[in-house]
């Protein structure tokens, strides 16, 4: 049974979806539930379910990304993650971390990768006329937003979309793609799937 790591910031929806799907012929187990966020309403919500949870607060660190990853390191490898997802977990980790953890950390990403790496992806999206938009499960690289593509979900973007609209029905099918990524994941698949709003197929 793989040990799972989920990292927050916010409210945890995608970790919830994730705690969730981890019961019965599920390959993994959640072990932790970690923020950098000392007021991440998640917090409450994993441990209502039972997972253990953590906080490094990030902000007594400065600039000193070195030292709160050494901390993050250290709670991390007191639990033994096999697994560690990035679930709405706002810190960009450094190359240092990432290589400590390489081939075990997860990160899921509100648009259709290579496309609209880093933020504002909605708003970018629409503004580029694209009429597809989504979220991408990729594993963790030195490159922001740039490891192998898992997973990817679909969604059309309609004419009259918002930011805010498109962000609400891309984040229904982050609740799809992320779990069934993660059992995979866990199981040791990492052929690409593609989730369409009613279908799902490998990518070609």
């Amino acid at each position: 049974m793989k040990r799972c790591a989920v990292l927050i910031s916010g409210g945890g929806s995608n970790m919830l979806t994730l705690v969730r799907d981890m019961t019965g012929d599920h390959p993994a187990r959640p072990v932790l539930v970690l923020s950098n966020n000392p007021d991440a309403g998640g917090l409450e919500k994993a441990a209502s379910l039972g997972v253990p949870t953590a906080v490094v607060d990030h902000r007594p660190f400065g600039k000193d990304r070195e030292a709160f990853e050494n901390k993050l390191n250290e709670v991390l490898e007191a639990t033994k993650p096999d697994i560690i997802c990035l679930a709405g977990f706002m810190r960009v980790l450094t190359p240092v971390f990432v290589n400590r953890w390489s081939g075990r950390i997860l990160n899921i990403h509100p648009s259709l990768l290579p496309k609209y790496p880093g933020l504002a992806t909605h708003k970018r999206a629409i503004e580029a006329g694209d009429t597809e938009a989504g979220c991408t499960v990729h594993e963790v690289t030195d490159v922001l937003d740039g490891g192998p593509v898992i997973g990817q979900a679909k969604v059309p973007v309609l004419s009259d979309d918002t930011p805010e609209s498109l962000a609400a029905r891309v984040l229904t099918q982050e609740h799809r793609l992320y779990p069934m990524v993660l059992r995979r994941f866990a199981a040791g698949e990492r052929a690409p799937v593609v989730l369409s709003m009613d279908a799902e197929s490998p990518i070609n």
